[in-house]
């Protein structure tokens, strides 16, 4: 018998999404100071990417109630950033329907920006390909999120990894939105992702919700079934239950390329502070839509009202469609 958990994956890299994810707490108003910090970070820790925050529609998203990090304009990112002269990548995520990717998002040669990760639902796969190949005409790497994939058919599914085997992405992300999935479907569906991309040299990723406390177990099981490509967040920050913890995911990886202690001065220094400011984790809500498969979204509302800890009169209103 082996022990696999002992030793490491050397090609096993993490991106984290504390910006992007933890944004959508807090319609991506980060200061200036704490996006620093993060970045700085994550180059102490060894983390691979940081994924910096979206490149949204002004036509959809209005500039004045959004912050700088969900457009990531270049004079935004080089104002934090500078050139970013370090080996962690930067990673902005465009969403299908959402994005005005074919202006805003540069050739590669005037950005900082190394990586467009393109996030769609089923029926945007269309737009998505396309996205992806604008990406990587441009000098970018690409890769795509699949989301919502706890609601897709398995027809639906199949024809769609058919479809992006054939686009120019380097990662597909197998992408828990709603928290509901547990360990055997992650298992499936990273098989699945495996099997359909074998081949192609494409790698299978995992982004996963915390809403039923189990982000971490899950991205634990891609990781034994072949996901190479691990999204976490710091304290594990992110919209509604939050994502699977940097600090724990690290700490797991046992790779000694990745410190622990500049996460946890961070989360010390920074994301305790955040805390009492905004609200994320396994809440009553975010278990319940997690249960049921549901978008959180009718949980984030909930808990923005003065019932929000009446957690049963939440569960009697989302079961009584059900």
């Amino acid at each position: 018998m082996t022990a696999p958990w002992v030793t490491y994956r050397p090609e096993i890299q993490v991106l984290d999404a504390t910006i992007r994810d933890g944004g959508l707490i807090n319609d991506h108003m980060f200061e200036d100071g704490f996006v620093a910090a993060v970045h700085g970070a994550c180059i102490e820790a060894g983390v691979d990417t940081m994924e910096i925050g979206y490149k949204a529609s002004k036509k959809v998203f209005a500039p004045d109630k959004h912050g700088a990090w969900k457009f990531c304009t270049e004079d935004d990112l080089r104002r934090v950033l500078g050139d970013n002269d370090s080996e962690l990548k930067i990673a902005v995520m465009a969403d299908a329907g959402k994005s005005d990717w074919r202006t805003d998002i540069l050739p590669k040669e005037r950005s900082i920006i190394d990586i467009v990760r393109v996030a769609c639902y089923i029926h945007q796969i269309p737009e998505a390909v396309d996205m992806i190949k604008d990406a990587h005409d441009k000098g970018y790497e690409a890769t795509c999120n699949l989301m919502a994939v706890s609601a897709v058919r398995e027809d639906e599914l199949d024809q769609a990894l058919e479809v992006i085997r054939e686009a120019p992405c380097s990662t597909v992300v197998v992408v828990d939105s709603f928290g509901s999935l547990y360990g055997e479907q992650i298992k499936n569906l990273v098989l699945r992702y495996k099997k359909a991309l074998e081949g192609t040299g494409k790698e299978v990723g995992i982004h996963a919700h915390n809403n039923q406390q189990l982000a971490f177990a899950n991205s634990i099981e891609a990781i034994i079934h072949g996901a190479n490509r691990i999204d976490a967040t710091m304290g594990g920050m992110g919209r509604g239950a939050g994502n699977c913890a940097m600090e724990l995911l690290l700490g797991f990886l046992r790779n000694p390329k990745f410190k622990l202690r500049p996460i946890y001065q961070l989360l010390q220094e920074h994301i305790a502070p955040m805390r009492e400011k905004v609200e994320w984790g396994a809440l009553s809500a975010y278990i319940i839509t997690g249960q049921l498969n549901q978008h959180p979204r009718t949980a984030i509302a909930w808990r923005a009202t003065p019932e929000r800890e009446n957690c049963l009169d939440f569960y009697d209103r989302v079961t009584s469609d059900v």
